[in-house]
């Protein structure tokens, strides 16, 4: 790779990105953006660089990754719409392709709803600058901008599957914190392993933009790791309150924010990673309880089953069941049915409590949802549905003593194991506990399995509070 103009010059020049990023408030992120090429900084440049990466000194090459852990609207992913437009048209790639062949700027969030976000401010930024707008070639898409550089710049889900066999002159992952794929036991980390190898050829920068949220995941393991002095040189990271990053918001905002709830606001605004989230419960745990291979059990004439659903109105979560029994003093997973929306609420009520006559059930448990919805369809079938007398919370926190001492067996089913083991305990300011799935993330089929296991050991008068504390 050649460079054609230094990103201070780009920065400069009104002709280039003069006006992508300008004015004083844009300060601390011009140095910040110049340290990640590799540019020299001023005395007063280095001092804002140090402030936000705990580094004395910019590194004198361009870094391999940039890390940045800012809250809310602190302009990150403007910034790194500045940088990300600047790779793709002031830097020569081509002697890093092979013949016919164009570079990729991928730019990847959790949906590609999101990442359309930020391919935006690459759009304008480009669109916008006198010179740089003569670079793009026909009519951009809402996916796709084309330079006449040899590089597209394109929109991706945070999918390992999409990213594979494209050259990357760079690569942007937006709020890596919050990525959530369902069938991946750590999304974020298989998605950046695919993602690297695409920047071997070019030995463009990997630039991750995020606010944090718990102490777990890629985005916490690389801020534990390189922040500050300690740090590979060529791993930079950057943290810092979104007021640091961008000094017109108003702090009155930002100090409702904290009075509304304090944890959450330490995040989304101070840049702090939460505390009062913790994993509920571990991969090893819930793998030590799965049948291998086990999709289903049939019925066994004589066996009392157990039935717990999950209603959904159809348009937005899923409709859960699951069935089980109980051998000796475990309880066990026989059946797991999810109708994912859109769907007829009436028909999957229909399917399912056909499933319940199967397995010999005439009284199911379920979610308190909707009234006396559930108890009306269930009704017209035959089937008594009662309300859960306990929330999913407490489901929750009754079947992990279960799942950590293998008293349950469950069925061999990648969006059940996903579901638990995406589960998170929150402690509120006042102490109490509470677990619920993630942000962006689903718990209907674990709220179903739950409530089948759980009702299934407490039907038999077992000491669920004495358990807890033997399995503690």
């Amino acid at each position: 790779m050649k460079i054609i103009t230094s990103l201070r010059e780009a920065l400069d020049d009104d002709r280039l990105l003069g006006q992508a990023i300008a004015g004083e408030s844009w300060a601390i992120w011009r140095a910040l953006l110049m340290g990640i090429m590799g540019e020299r900084l001023t005395p007063d440049e280095r001092e804002l660089f140090t402030l936000v990466t705990g580094r004395p000194q910019e590194p004198d090459e361009r870094v391999e990754e940039f890390w940045g852990i800012m809250g809310r609207r602190s302009g990150k992913t403007r910034a790194i719409a500045t940088l990300s437009s600047y790779l793709a048209t002031c830097v020569d790639w081509s002697d890093c392709l092979a013949a016919g062949e164009r570079g990729v700027l991928p730019v990847l969030a959790a949906s590609t709803t999101q990442a359309g976000r930020a391919f935006m401010h690459i759009s304008g930024i480009l669109q916008n600058s006198p010179d740089l707008s003569e670079m793009i070639e026909g009519v951009p898409t809402s996916e796709c901008i084309r330079l006449s550089s040899l590089v597209d710049i394109t929109i991706h889900p945070a999918n390992f599957r999409t990213v594979r066999g494209i050259t990357a002159v760079a690569a942007v992952a937006d709020e890596v914190a919050f990525w959530h794929i369902e069938g991946a036991k750590n999304p974020d980390h298989e998605v950046l392993d695919a993602l690297r190898p695409s920047l071997d050829t070019t030995e463009g920068p990997l630039l991750v933009i995020s606010s944090p949220y718990a102490r777990r995941g890629e985005l916490f393991s690389t801020y534990d790791g390189h922040f500050g002095e300690k740090g590979d040189k060529l791993i930079l990271v950057a943290q810092g309150p979104s007021k640091t990053f961008n000094s017109t918001l108003k702090q009155s905002r930002i100090d409702r924010a904290y009075a509304r709830d304090h944890a959450k606001a330490s995040a989304e605004y101070g840049a702090q990673f939460r505390t009062d989230i913790e994993a509920f419960v571990s991969l090893d745990a819930v793998r030590n309880c799965v049948s291998p291979k086990i999709l289903e059990r049939l019925p066994v004439a004589g066996r009392t089953y157990f039935g717990f659903v999950d209603p959904s109105g159809g348009s937005a979560d899923s409709f859960t069941l699951a069935i089980g029994h109980q051998e000796g003093e475990n309880a066990i997973l026989d059946l797991l049915r999810e109708e994912r929306p859109p769907f007829s609420p009436e028909a999957v009520v229909g399917q399912y409590c056909a499933d319940l006559k199967r397995y010999g059930i005439s009284e199911v448990s379920g979610d308190r949802y909707a009234g006396e919805w559930p108890r009306e369809q269930f009704r017209k079938h035959g089937i008594t549905y009662e309300p859960s007398a306990r929330p999913k919370s407490e489901l929750y926190g009754d079947l992990l003593p279960l799942l950590n001492s293998a008293r349950v067996d469950l069925l061999d089913i990648e969006r059940l194991k996903d579901q638990l083991v995406g589960l998170e305990r929150r402690t509120a300011r006042g102490g109490k506990d509470s677990i619920d799935h993630a942000p962006g993330a689903h718990d209907d089929v674990a709220n179903a399995v739950a409530g089948v296991l759980v009702k299934i050991i407490g039907d038999d008068g077992f000491d669920m509070e004495m358990w807890k504390k033997l399995a503690a």
